[in-house]
């Protein structure tokens, strides 16, 4: 009676074990328990033994934030969405750094002349080709002849002559002016020109120096708005010492 307690209660010990769910082994390198069974029957017929299959790596992905410092590889990188929204590139391939690998393909800028390189010309170029393009660029050349300077058309007062046989210098009193000649009336005149020389011009046509009807020349030196023949003094005499 004794001995069928003590069976009894081991055979309920069994069972609360067994009442515990156990995950099953797909074994080693197995998606499950059925491949590897039929692995392992495949197996016992042919008498080649059940190795693992080595597990597939894990993709590289490279978040935009990052994706400026990765490298770039030939395989190619593939872009894909990731559920928040954020662009996800998957690396799919790679090139190791080796000597055996192919050089880069370079591609000729058509804004930039070869001429310079001799492996360049002689590859499309030969002596006599290069002779006759040499010689269809001296056919288009053109020889201009020299023609005579144009004749300066008097349309007014020449302000170089005038400047050059001036008989004083600036701010030097030449001329006798109207005492009532003012300053406002000097300056509301000279306003009305875009230039010294063409204030000038005005003045010599106007009957300057020797009259001044507008009163751009009320210190009498014969120079309307200040103008100033010096500069003009100073480039003939640069010119004519070959200077």
């Amino acid at each position: 009676m004794k001995r069928i307690l003590l069976v009894s209660a081991a055979f309920a010990v069994l069972s609360a074990c067994g009442a515990n769910d156990v995950p099953a082994s797909n074994g080693p390198g197995f998606s499950d328990y059925a491949e590897w069974e039929r692995a392992q029957r495949e197996a016992a017929l042919t008498g080649v033994p059940v190795t693992a299959a080595p597990l597939a790596p894990a993709a590289t992905t490279t978040t935009t934030s990052t994706a400026a410092a990765a490298p770039v590889y030939s395989g190619g990188i593939t872009p894909e969405s990731s559920s928040d929204g954020q662009t996800i590139f998957i690396r799919e391939g790679g090139v190791e750094a080796s000597p055996s690998n192919a050089a880069p393909t370079l591609y000729n800028h058509p804004g930039l002349s070869d001429e310079q390189s001799f492996a360049a010309v002689t590859s499309r170029e030969t002596i006599e080709s290069d002779a006759e393009r040499r010689a269809a660029l001296a056919s288009q050349y053109q020889v201009v002849q020299p023609t005579d300077l144009p004749t300066r058309e008097s349309t007014g007062p020449n302000i170089i002559a005038y400047a050059l046989n001036a008989p004083n210098s600036l701010g030097q009193e030449w001329y006798s002016r109207f005492m009532y000649s003012g300053q406002g009336r000097f300056e509301r005149n000279c306003a009305k020109y875009t230039s010294a020389d063409e204030a000038q011009s005005d003045f010599l046509s106007r009957g300057g120096p020797e009259r001044d009807p507008k009163g751009i020349d009320p210190d009498g030196d014969g120079f309307a708005c200040d103008w100033n023949p010096a500069p003009f003094i100073q480039a003939a005499r640069a010119a004519a010492s070959g200077n």
